[in-house]
């Protein structure tokens, strides 16, 4: 249980008074009331104090009667997007984190899952694709919206950045873009807003040329933009991205991840017609592009209009003109969506 929770943990036989002194320190509206072996027997909620006293309960009375004992929990092990579902589903601001035994270890609080500060950074997300590898999956449905573990890549995404303080989301639609502006509307339900910027279907324009929407909606970014492409399902830290950004002064940033390969062979390593050595089943490694950068706004203008055009070509145009690009390596985890492989290893299904 850390420090903060224990200040909220009241005991079975606490008075009303002790309640209302937790739910004042602890500063999130509701007391937990745990048994001797630190189980977690119910919760009081400020509203839950207030109709004691309306119904003429003493301060000094015992608050048991006011429990509610069947709280709403989660393990340790579930995520932001389960819990923020859950949320939403029972109308609740806070749950309870027990283990298996049933003993109190956090609570998870919605403003502090939907970020605390807002941050000055948007952030652009490519969802346009159609995804003919997921076919017949996106016939009728685009390639962000294909669902793991019954929520669409994309909405994890949103989640992830709008609990990171990101409110402010660009969704760069194109394939059945319709169906993406369904679900998301102006973002409000899923506490950020969101604006479209849309592509010609007959004329994708790639994850840098999407960019150049920007200008024709009237919108001009103050802040290094995030930009990532919509197939991923990845728990990056946006925090320290974006840290080490605007650390590197550099003028664009490029996160990378490790990629292993393992050769089914032995391999011959061969010098002038005679064998080296024979290296059994070798694994190869490399540092690959995980789809998610930082730019600085100024690039924007470099980016050609209404034509096809990716950012790794803006990135080249940096080192060639001897600007610096920064390399931030995550280990968190990573998923490219579009490939099905990944899609059914993040499904379970393989």
């Amino acid at each position: 249980m850390n420090e903060r929770v224990a200040k909220l943990a009241i005991s079975t036989d606490a008075t009303v008074r002790e309640a209302m002194s937790a739910i004042d320190e602890g500063s999130v509206e509701i007391a937990l009331v745990v048994d001797d072996d630190g189980r977690l027997v119910g919760t009081v909620s400020d509203g839950d104090v207030r109709r004691a006293l309306l119904r003429g309960a003493g301060l000094d009375d015992l608050v048991a009667p006011h429990i509610g004992r069947a709280p709403v929990v989660v393990g340790p092990d579930s995520g932001r997007a389960e819990v923020l579902d859950l949320m939403r589903a029972r109308s609740l601001a806070q749950i309870p984190i027990v283990d298996r035994d049933g003993r109190l270890v956090g609570l998870h609080v919605l403003r502090e899952l939907l970020g605390g500060v807002e941050r000055d950074s948007w952030a652009v997300i490519m969802a346009g694709g159609r995804g003919t590898r997921l076919a017949p999956l996106t016939d009728h449905l685009p390639k962000p919206m294909v669902p793991v573990a019954g929520r669409p890549i994309l909405e994890r995404l949103v989640l992830h950045l709008v609990g990171s303080g990101v409110r402010r989301i660009l969704l760069a639609v194109n394939y059945l873009a319709d169906v993406i502006e369904d679900h998301f509307g102006d973002g409000s339900d899923f506490g950020c807003r969101i604006d479209y910027l849309r592509e010609d279907p007959a004329r994708p324009l790639g994850t840098g040329g999407a960019l150049t929407l920007l200008e024709d909606a009237g919108l001009r970014p103050s802040a290094p933009l995030l930009v990532m492409n919509g197939d991923l399902l990845t728990s990056f830290s946006v925090d320290d991205l974006l840290r080490s950004h605007a650390d590197s002064g550099a003028r664009a940033t490029v996160a990378v991840r490790d990629y292993s390969h393992a050769i089914a062979y032995g391999v011959a390593e061969v010098d002038g017609g005679r064998l080296r050595r024979l290296v059994e089943k070798p694994v190869a490694s490399w540092l690959i592009n995980a789809g998610i950068y930082v730019v600085e706004p100024g690039l924007l203008s470099r980016i050609p209009r209404g034509e096809p055009f990716g950012l790794p070509s803006l990135l080249e145009d940096c080192l060639q003109r001897g600007e610096p690009v920064n390399v931030w390596q995550t280990n968190d985890e990573w998923h490219d969506i579009g490939r099905p492989a990944e899609l059914r290893r993040a499904r379970g299904e393989s």
